[in-house]
């Protein structure tokens, strides 16, 4: 029996894997890091945490001696409303992740292959209404960048 934590799982791997083709295309260098990586064990064992190791992101890459790390978000965008939904406690994991590890930043990339900081987010949602249970953020689709004008274009390669 698949449950739904493997479902998304699968959605998440094959997400993971079209952002770190797309960065290759345009150049870059990128390793899975990350839940995605650990033994069985540890990633049931942080199931049960609030750890913000659960919310480490899923690829590093560098491309020309930059170094950037990648949270990659699938199934995120409302089919209703154009919003990104985001969980408070990925936002708050990613914010303490960008300032631990500054200056490399850290990005989500939804499934739309759009992209938004931490700080973005927290930015757009500061002065919005949160949902009720207060475990989500919505930040509008339009306010994501598109993916080639924060990582680069495809790279011309010689024949």
């Amino acid at each position: 029996m698949v449950t739904q934590w493997q479902e998304r799982k699968q959605v998440g791997e094959a997400h993971e894997a079209r952002v770190a083709t797309a960065l290759c295309a345009r150049g870059w260098t990128v390793q899975r890091c990350g839940q995605g990586t650990y033994a069985p064990s540890i990633q049931r064992a942080l199931a049960r945490t609030a750890s913000a190791l659960r919310y480490f992101p899923d690829l590093i890459a560098a491309r020309d001696g930059e170094l950037i790390t990648i949270d990659a978000k699938d199934r995120m965008p409302s089919t209703h409303t154009d919003r990104y939904a985001i969980s408070s406690a990925t936002l708050a994991a990613g914010l303490l992740f960008t300032a631990t590890h500054a200056p490399t930043p850290l990005y989500y990339v939804f499934g739309d292959l759009k992209v938004l900081t931490p700080a973005e987010i927290q930015h757009y949602t500061t002065h919005t209404r949160r949902h009720r249970s207060g475990a989500w953020v919505m930040v509008t689709t339009h306010q994501a960048h598109p993916f080639s004008d924060v990582f680069g274009a495809i790279a011309n390669r010689a024949a």
